[in-house]
């Protein structure tokens, strides 16, 4: 199930994020998703694309959200933005405005698919 709401959220964050920041994120998503499907791949296919972060932060969020559920925390949530917010600063994705968009599109996306 995890990984059928990785791809989900991530396709649909892809195409949310789209306007933003590039036609060719939907295809980046792709790529890495079919990367990371790949046997005996547990790498992303290019670690430094867009497509690939959205990728690894969604799967990042919904660790940390199905763990936060099962915690029964009140606001998992709010736990599941600030770890992709520190996840995005990591990565070198300093420009504040993309990293709150991207943050809000994968939380809302990851939350949607995980029902």
């Amino acid at each position: 199930m995890s990984d059928d709401v990785v791809s989900t959220a991530a396709r649909a964050a892809a195409e949310r994020l789209s306007p933003d920041l590039g036609p060719g994120l939907a295809a980046e998503v792709e790529t890495a998703l079919n990367a990371q499907q790949a046997p005996g791949n547990d790498q992303y296919f290019d670690p430094v694309s867009l497509g690939s972060l959205i990728v690894s932060v969604v799967g990042l969020a919904w660790t940390i959200y199905t763990d936060l559920r099962k915690r029964k925390s009140p606001d998992p949530e709010a736990g599941v933005a600030e770890a992709v917010r520190a996840e995005l600063s990591e990565r070198g994705q300093d420009d504040p405005a993309t990293q709150d968009k991207i943050t809000k599109v994968i939380v809302i996306e990851v939350v949607k698919a995980a029902a």
